[in-house]
């Protein structure tokens, strides 16, 4: 099976002569992956009000939370597939999670996904193609929903998540804990838009 090909078109940003470039985003088959268990992770929170219950105490010691998430892009059937983490076989969400203070986006994009992600058993760094910034999203308050925007009325925004894409090489391991799934989605499932006619 061939390499899928997905040409991406960037504005420079803050460049005078506004030329734009065109980036390359390869995408090789799922087949060029292996994938392998190890150790569970704990997770934080039980439930729903626990994780708002620490949202809340970390925004009262550190002030605006900032997560960084990973557009990671397969090739599944001819069709470009996202990798995403079903977690508690009730969601699913991209690979990433919060920074720590004083850490830059690239550094803690780097740790989260090896840690979620290693190619090792041992969880040793791996050491990921991180790219470009597709986009930000904020929650303006505590509660589930996020937007690609920040209201103006939200003098304070709670969380800022970065989300990023992430080129793979030709091959690779992911080496996921035992309580996490990592699945290839379709694009077109993605925020169920495939019920869209």
């Amino acid at each position: 099976m061939g390499d899928l090909h997905m040409g991406v078109e960037a504005d420079a940003i803050n460049d005078s002569s506004s030329d734009n470039h065109s980036k390359r985003v390869d995408i090789y088959p799922l087949s060029c992956y292996y994938f392998g268990s190890k150790e569970a992770i704990v997770f934080k929170d039980e439930t729903l009000f626990d994780r708002i219950n620490r949202m809340k105490s970390n925004y009262a010691a550190y002030g605006l939370r900032t997560s960084v998430e990973a557009v990671i892009l397969v090739e599944l059937f001819k069709h470009p597939h996202l990798l995403l983490l079903q977690v508690r076989n009730s969601f699913f969400k991209l690979p990433g999670g919060r920074l720590r203070p004083g850490e830059s986006d690239i550094d803690g994009l780097n740790r989260k996904l090896s840690r979620k992600l290693s190619a090792s058993e041992d969880g040793n760094e791996t050491e990921w193609q991180v790219g470009e910034c597709l986009g930000m999203w904020w929650r303006h308050d505590f509660e589930t929903l996020m937007y690609p925007y920040l209201p103006s009325n939200a003098k304070k925004p709670k969380e800022c998540t970065k989300v990023f894409l992430v080129r793979l090489p030709e091959s690779q391991k992911f080496i996921v804990p035992k309580n996490l799934k990592l699945l290839a989605v379709p694009l077109r499932q993605v925020h169920e838009n495939h019920k869209v006619k």
